[in-house]
């Protein structure tokens, strides 16, 4: 199983970081490691005093495949859920301002809490999917997949060029605009809908 993520898939968000808005995928990877599931406790590591919060759409691929059309990318996941891609922030800019692989930034253990999946079937419209993420009670941020440069079938045929996809393969789809830091003592809660499916600590 692999973890396959999308940098700056929403316009917003591109823009809060001073990002220029892509005009192919930007991707990357995290290791297995980086999981964290069953909404455990995410325990701040001390090598950052600044990692940001990224909630995003995660979707789980269902078979392999490899060079796969847009027309047929659908078929190649059955289940959606909520991920936060943990971003050491101080540590991802010392490392692109030496011209770096960032990696450490974004792969470190536990970086990657995800949610249970829901059946795609569940959705009417999975165009049109709205999610959010609260800290302590307060909605920090908010997205609609409408708002996605590249939609989850672009995303797999792009992705499946380069790497092939196997069955269980988890893709971070990208965050909307909002993040910001997390502190020890914040609790996290995410949504898809008005469905919570992420309720856990940072201590």
């Amino acid at each position: 199983m692999k973890i396959i993520a999308l940098g700056r898939n929403y316009a917003a968000h591109a823009k809060e970081l001073n990002n220029a808005v892509p005009t192919s995928p930007v991707i990357f990877m995290k290791p297995d490691t980086a999981i964290l599931k069953n909404n455990q406790t995410f325990y701040h590591p001390d090598f950052s005093n600044d990692i940001h919060h990224e909630i995003e759409i995660v979707l789980k691929i269902s078979k392999e495949g490899k060079h796969i059309d847009p027309k047929f990318a659908g078929n190649y996941f059955e289940d959606i859920g909520l991920g936060i891609d943990f971003t050491a922030r101080d540590l991802q800019q010392k490392l692109k301002d030496k011209s770096l692989p960032w990696e450490l930034a974004k792969g470190f253990d536990n970086s990657a809490p995800i949610s249970e999946f829901l059946p795609k079937s569940q959705f009417s419209d999975l165009s049109n999917i709205n999610f959010n993420l609260k800290i302590n009670g307060n909605n920090v941020q908010t997205g609609n997949t409408s708002n996605m440069i590249f939609p989850f079938e672009e995303i797999i045929s792009y992705i499946s060029k380069f790497i092939t996809l196997k069955k269980g393969d988890l893709i971070f789809t990208g965050t909307p605009a909002g993040v910001g830091k997390i502190n020890i003592g914040d609790r996290l809660e995410g949504y898809i809908e008005d469905k919570k499916l992420l309720d856990f600590e940072i201590k």
